[in-house]
C-alpha cells in the first residue's frame, strides 16, 4: 500500500510533514530488467512510494545571511541499475534540482547516491530519509547558525551531523544548527532562495 494511503513505519513528525506537504502524481509502472531481486525491490519501492512528491523547506546560515529555500523531491524510478560490489541498486528521480549525483536504492533498502562512482549510503532506509526531511522542514522557522555548529549558544537548539555526500574516504562529518526562534544570534538577515550543503 501506498505511503500516503498507509504512513505505517513513520513517526507523528513524518506523518504531519506528509499530510502538509505531500502529494501524488501518476506514474507508469516498473519496467522489468530481468534480475529476480532487483525486479522484486523495484516493484516494491514503485507501490510503497511511487509518484509521491513533497517539498522540503530548509533554512541555512551563510556568513552573515540566512538563506531560505524549498526543494521537491519526487518519488518516481529511472531506468538506471547497476551491480555493487555487493547487490545492486537502482535509481530514482529524487531531489528536483540540477545535482551531480545519482539518487539510489540499494536492494538492502538503504538510500544513498553515486556521484559516477560506487554506492555511497545517505540514510539506512528511505523511510529515514522522509523522517530527515521532515525534521529539516520543521526547523525551517528556527534560526540557522553560522561557523562552527559546536559552539555553545544559549536558549536550546539543535545540531544535525552527516556525511557529505562525496566519495573521498573517509567521507568527511559536517555540521548544521538552529537555534529556537526568539533566540537568533545578532545581525541575522534574511534572503530567499538559493540553496547550500547537501545531505539528507
Amino acid at each position: 500500500m501506498h505511503v500516503l494511503d498507509d504512513p505505517y513505519g513513520l513517526s507523528p513528525r513524518a506523518r504531519a510533514f506528509l499530510r502538509r506537504s505531500a502529494w501524488r502524481e501518476p506514474v507508469l509502472p516498473a519496467d522489468e530488467c530481468g534480475v529476480f531481486e532487483m525486479d522484486l525491490r523495484r516493484e516494491g519501492f514503485a507501490a510503497r512510494f511511487g509518484g509521491l512528491r513533497y517539498t522540503v523547506r530548509r533554512s541555512v546560515q551563510v556568513a552573515q545571511e540566512r538563506w531560505d529555500s524549498s526543494r521537491v523531491w519526487a518519488f518516481d524510478l529511472d531506468d538506471w541499475i547497476r551491480r555493487e560490489a555487493v547487490g545492486w541498486c537502482f535509481g530514482w528521480a529524487g531531489e528536483r534540482v540540477s545535482s551531480p549525483v545519482r539518487f539510489l536504492v540499494h536492494v538492502d533498502g538503504r538510500f544513498g547516491v553515486s556521484q559516477g562512482g560506487s554506492f555511497l549510503e545517505v540514510s539506512p532506509s528511505i523511510y529515514h530519509l522522509i523522517e530527515s526531511h521532515a525534521l529539516m522542514d520543521s526547523l525551517a522557522d528556527w534560526h540557522p547558525v553560522a561557523g562552527n555548529a559546536l559552539e555553545p549558544w544559549s536558549g536550546g537548539g539543535f545540531v544535525r551531523r552527516f556525511k557529505a555526500w562525496m566519495p573521498a574516504r573517509p567521507r568527511p562529518t559536517l555540521f548544521m544548527a538552529w537555534t529556537r526562534p526568539g533566540s537568533e544570534p545578532a545581525g541575522d538577515s534574511r534572503q530567499e532562495g538559493g540553496g547550500v550543503g547537501r545531505g539528507a
